[in-house]
């Protein structure tokens, strides 16, 4: 039987409206089966929708199922924020002060107010090191680059299956033109850094067109994992802000710092709409 269910509308990765990565939360997600969750996602047609439903684990805040327009993820990092902020502005109480528990697929992740920001501590990388020839020769093809163009090609899979490509520039991340047929079976992200004294150290860009995301505004989940394989290859500092999305009209802006084992990953998410849906 259908219901009003309590809705929102947030921008995530940004202080400024229509500049970030649009998120569509359903508040009340408990009793919905898969089929709706899925069509209502198809039917947002946004990178992604999330679903809030009572934790499962008794050390987490909420649980969260995360759709594409093409299916479920295990983890998504603009998703994670915004629904975060989402059930926070819903009435949500956190277990332990100042920190938040989400449960999604991969397990529990942490986030914490990071001054007027939100941020998500970087999940571990199930897969990383050098992608396979066959797949790097796929991603030159998809990418439409000289070998040489390619400076690093490698895992960075920390749920989605992220792999990384390393640029020499961000003007050379800008300037791609990507072969999205010849990209399938790819989720692709690609970096390079601005120059030095520049008010941002990467762009980012990240191709998902098998999810029915041929480019995604602004990832979370691609920067953590960049942010992990950055930083421990000696490519990044501890702390540094990547731009991603203005190749599409955007101007999202990651946070990223380190402080000892854990990276943390953070932003601003702007509310535009609230209300009610159907479902």
């Amino acid at each position: 039987m259908t219901q009003l269910r309590r809705f929102l509308q947030v921008d995530v990765f940004t202080d400024q409206p229509f500049k970030g990565n649009p998120l569509a939360v359903v508040v009340d997600g408990a009793g919905l089966d898969d089929a709706t969750m899925a069509a209502f996602a198809r039917w947002t047609n946004l990178s992604e929708t999330t679903f809030l439903l009572p934790p499962t684990d008794p050390a987490a805040d909420y649980r969260v199922r995360i759709f594409t327009p093409g299916g479920e993820l295990p983890f998504a990092g603009h998703p994670t924020l915004g629904s975060a902020h989402a059930w926070l502005a819903s009435g949500g109480d956190p277990k332990k002060p100042g920190e938040l528990v989400q449960q999604c697929a991969i397990g529990l992740v942490r986030l914490r107010r990071d001054g007027a920001r939100l941020a998500f501590a970087a999940p571990p990388l199930r897969r990383c090191g050098p992608v396979e020839p066959a797949l790097r020769e796929q991603a030159l093809r998809a990418l439409r680059l000289a070998p040489e163009a390619l400076l690093d090609l490698v895992w960075v899979d920390n749920g989605p299956q992220w792999m990384a490509a390393r640029l020499a520039s961000a003007d050379a991340v800008l300037a791609l033109q990507p072969d999205f047929v010849a990209m399938e079976g790819l989720k692709l992200g690609v970096v390079g850094p601005y120059p030095e004294g520049a008010a941002l150290q990467f762009e980012v860009r990240a191709f998902v067109p098998g999810l029915g995301v041929p480019e995604d505004p602004v990832t979370g989940s691609l920067n953590a994992g960049l942010a992990l394989w950055l930083m421990e290859a000696g490519h990044a500092g501890e702390r540094y802000v990547a731009g991603q999305g203005k190749a599409l009209g955007r101007d999202g802006r990651v946070h990223v710092h380190r402080e000892g084992t854990e990276c943390w990953i953070g932003g601003d998410v702007t509310p535009l709409i609230h209300g009610q849906v159907r479902l």
